[in-house]
This record gives C-alpha cells, sequence and structure tokens, in this order.
C-alpha cells in the first residue's frame, strides 16, 4: 500500500486559536505539494476549512465526507467534492475507507472520538496505517493518559507503535512513510 491519501482529523471551531488555523492551512499546503489527496469531515469552517481550502487553492485532491444534518451549522466548500452521508457512522467509515494514513490536528470532543475509534481499530488489527498526531504540546494530555492506560496493563507496549507525534505539518507524511516502511518490514518478517 502506498500513501497517496490522507484524512484530516481536526476540529471546526473558528474560535480556535490562529495558531491552529495556521497549522492546518500548512497541513492543507503539504499534502498538495506532494500531490496526496486530502479527505477530511467536509465542513468549511475551523481547522476543517483551512486545511481544505489551502490544499484545494495550492492545486490539490480534496474529498469531503459530511452528513446532512451538520448543514445546520456549517456548509461545504462549494467547489471542493463531498459526498453527503445521512449518519456520523457512514462519514466515520467512509474518511477511513478513503484514506491511507490519518493527520490528527488540534481539536475538541468529535475529533478525539474520530482518532480513539481509528486507534481502537488499529489495536484489534483491522488496519495498519499510520496514524500521526501534529503538535506535540496540544496532545502531550493524551500522551500521558496512553501511558497510564499502558503502566495499567490495558494495552500491551506495542500500542506506541500505533501512531506518532511530531510538531509540524512538514513532519507528517515522511513519518507516516516511516511508520509504512517499518510495517511492511515487520509483516515480510512473519513470512
Amino acid at each position: 500500500m502506498k500513501i497517496d491519501s490522507i484524512c484530516v482529523y481536526c476540529g471546526s471551531s473558528n474560535r480556535a486559536d490562529s495558531k491552529f488555523i495556521e497549522l492546518a492551512t500548512r497541513m492543507g499546503k503539504e499534502i498538495a505539494a506532494r500531490e496526496m489527496r486530502l479527505v477530511y469531515g467536509g465542513g468549511n469552517v475551523g481547522l476543517m476549512g483551512a486545511s481544505s481550502r489551502a490544499a484545494f487553492e495550492a492545486g490539490g485532491k480534496v474529498l469531503g465526507i459530511m452528513p446532512h444534518f451538520l448543514t445546520k451549522w456549517e456548509l461545504p466548500h462549494p467547489e471542493i467534492e463531498t459526498i453527503m452521508v445521512d449518519t456520523m457512522h457512514e462519514r466515520k467509515w467512509l474518511l477511513f475507507s478513503e484514506s491511507d494514513g490519518f493527520a490528527v490536528l488540534p481539536g475538541g470532543i468529535g475529533t478525539l472520538e474520530e482518532v480513539v475509534e481509528t486507534l481502537s481499530w488499529h489495536r484489534l488489527e483491522l488496519h495498519s496505517k499510520p496514524i500521526v498526531f501534529v503538535g506535540k504540546a496540544f496532545w502531550q494530555p493524551l500522551m500521558d493518559l496512553f501511558k497510564v492506560f499502558n503502566e495499567a496493563h490495558f494495552t500491551p507496549d506495542n500500542f506506541a507503535n500505533a501512531y506518532a507525534v511530531v510538531d509540524s505539518p512538514e513532519e507528517v507524511i515522511p513519518m507516516m512513510e516511516a511508520m509504512h516502511k517499518r510495517q511492511q518490514s515487520a509483516e515480510q518478517k512473519l513470512f
């Protein structure tokens, strides 16, 4: 499997700190510069809007996936291809199935819910797609919680191999590629 399509999990609040909006903008530009497709939750607000617009404006391929009911609060970008679905479960499945890796930018409870499910599926060996958190300081409390899970023997030591944490969008794709190579090498050793 080659990494051609990256799902960006991130917040949709327009009230987010400008440094997070800038981070999302850089992520969108980076994905477009690498000629990869950005897959996201379909909204044109907050970090979602910033990353998708940046990729689109840089000439990149972008796919939004949005439930109909969310249009009460936010609308998709009129020029970006958007698949409309009925439920959040459909949205999450399409985000997952349309992506080869996951970049997790700052966000709130929705972002956390998306990435935790993706990590859980990885833990259950339902996939081996790379998951990269962006923003070490922002995600440190979650990393501390993961450590608690491990120390209490709720997750195995190798759970830490399911994800990586980087500071900048420019580090995401090289990290995903390195994780993918490690996974391929581990799989080859089994045969």
